[in-house]
């Protein structure tokens, strides 16, 4: 044996090898784990045209009827609220958490609001599920409409 080298595997205080195939192995299954934990953990990414212009005296989210189409919605991400206009002057609003895995809804079209995760949809009517796997309605919240905004309570 030269000096210097040892035929032992080095290991740490609690007895476990330090090879360096094991730690390379370890590397690589937590660089592999890191990057699907944290698309479980995801929010459904960016919603376009859905900041809330924040509270009002109320501590409700708010937005203007021109931002909530007709047939449409439109999604309050920081609030974590969808507001839909199912039909002229009518305005409703749900929570935006899909009731599958926690995600945050991601568009609302065609008269569904859509979740990004795993292709629920739910009514902009009464958001109950269109389409599954999300296994209840979302939650509705109240809604009161003064002028040109609509508050979320």
């Amino acid at each position: 044996m030269t000096q210097g080298t040892s035929d032992r595997t080095p290991h740490d205080p609690s007895g476990h090898d330090l090879s360096r195939r094991g730690v390379l192995r370890g590397a690589a299954v937590g660089g592999l784990a890191l990057p699907l934990l944290a698309a479980c953990g995801s929010d459904g990414g960016d919603v376009a045209g859905s900041e809330s212009t924040g509270g009002s005296a109320s501590g409700g989210a708010r937005v203007s009827t021109a931002d909530v189409p007709v047939g449409g919605g439109t999604i309050l991400k920081d609030a974590k609220v969808v507001v839909t206009q199912p039909a002229e002057g009518v305005f409703k609003a749900f929570t935006a958490v899909c009731t599958h895995q926690g995600c945050i809804v991601g568009s609302v079209t065609d008269g569904t609001i859509n979740c990004p995760c795993h292709g629920s949809m739910f009514s902009i009517e009464n958001g109950s599920v269109v389409d599954g796997p999300a296994p209840s309605p979302l939650a509705e919240k109240t809604v009161s409409v003064e002028g040109d905004q609509v508050t979320v309570g």
